[in-house]
């Protein structure tokens, strides 16, 4: 299975970095590859690191202006003109979405994933890994927006909650029915 994480390229700390580093680890026991942000710093080097030294493949999509910090030894590099087509390739090569932690650009990401998945465009498996509570606010707000009518479909038709890297797994095997 090809799991597209979404993730911060910053320096976090251990309440950050022991999740994903679990969650990259059984991507690669699990045979499965890990399409992300392509980045060799941050959360997104922690996972590159786990899932290849665990035995996965690393498909990263960088973009022309990040490709400088691209990791050089991926199975596979693409490099796209800008951050649109940087997720529109993350998204067309995965087979389920994984948000972690991050900023205003994995913010973007999650709200475009999970838009495309409300309006149809895609089927795929959304997870938002909520190491930490992280996630907890916009948990709630998407809580408010389903009970207020404001989604089409039912919040857990559109996103799942994972509190860890197992929970997560599970639930993209289960997904793919590899369960």
């Amino acid at each position: 299975m090809n799991i597209a994480v979404f993730c911060s390229a910053a320096d976090l700390d251990d309440r950050y970095t022991t999740p994903a580093r679990q969650f990259a680890e059984l991507i690669g026991r699990g045979g499965h590859t890990l399409v992300w942000g392509g980045s060799e710093s941050g959360l997104m080097k922690v996972m590159a690191d786990g899932v290849q030294e665990s035995g996965g493949r690393l498909v990263g999509v960088s973009v022309e202006f990040l490709a400088a910090s691209a990791r050089e030894d991926a199975d596979e590099m693409v490099i796209t003109r800008d951050l649109a087509e940087r997720k529109a390739q993350l998204l067309a090569r995965a087979d389920g979405v994984v948000v972690m932690v991050g900023g205003t650009g994995t913010l973007d990401e999650a709200t475009e994933i999970l838009e495309l998945k409300k309006h149809g465009i895609h089927r795929k498996p959304v997870v938002l890994l909520n190491a930490a509570g992280f996630y907890d606010g916009l948990k709630q707000q998407l809580q408010r927006m389903d009970a207020e009518g404001f989604l089409p479909l039912p919040l857990t038709d559109l996103v799942f909650f994972a509190e860890d890297g197992v929970g997560a797994m599970a639930y993209l095997e289960e997904s793919a029915g590899l369960r």
